[in-house]
């Protein structure tokens, strides 16, 4: 069981190209026509490249003589230049109590800026101690005024709720 998983793992070029008849593209591009991979192996062998197989939904399947390994780096080069390029997008976290001043408040909400503009999400969290947790309305109040003051960067995810000793709310970039 072990050795069928490992062969399908393995690239369809040259002797495990296992069909009765093949279209075959040379290494410019032009078409060789139709024959035995046999043949084909041959004409690949003679150039000293490999017979890969393209398109096995064909009728009949298409194969290409091409030097296999320039043509696998070539595609894990693609591959990591694509994933250099895509961001992902991860959820920074902005403390605060509802007791904060002024000019903490202004530190936190150019943070959470900050984050929405390189395109994360904030998750906007006021903490409670002890015998605070009575002024629940105090910090709705204070996150809907930072998700007010957001509101050309952001749009709310999520209203703020409350969980445990923690009232949060989610804030995603604006598209």
């Amino acid at each position: 069981m072990a050795l069928i998983k490992q062969n399908r793992d393995l690239p369809t070029i040259n002797e495990r190209i296992r069909f009765p008849k093949i279209r075959v593209i040379d290494t410019d591009g032009a078409q060789l026509g139709i024959m035995t991979p046999r043949d084909a192996i041959k004409i690949a062998e003679e150039k000293e490249l490999d017979l890969v197989l393209v398109s096995d939904k064909a009728d009949p399947p298409v194969c290409r003589i091409m030097d296999y390994g320039k043509f696998k780096f070539e595609q894990e080069k693609k591959a990591r230049e694509a994933k250099k390029k895509q961001h992902t997008s991860d959820v920074k976290e902005v403390k605060m109590r509802y007791k904060i001043e002024d000019h903490d408040y202004q530190v936190c909400v150019n943070r959470a800026e900050r984050f929405l503009k390189s395109g994360d999400k904030v998750k906007a969290t006021v903490m409670f101690r002890g015998r605070e947790i009575q002024h629940k309305d105090l910090a709705e109040t204070l996150l809907k005024r930072l998700a007010g003051d957001l509101q050309a960067f952001a749009e709310v995810q999520q209203e703020p709720k409350q969980e445990g000793r923690n009232m949060t709310m989610m804030l995603s970039p604006k598209k």
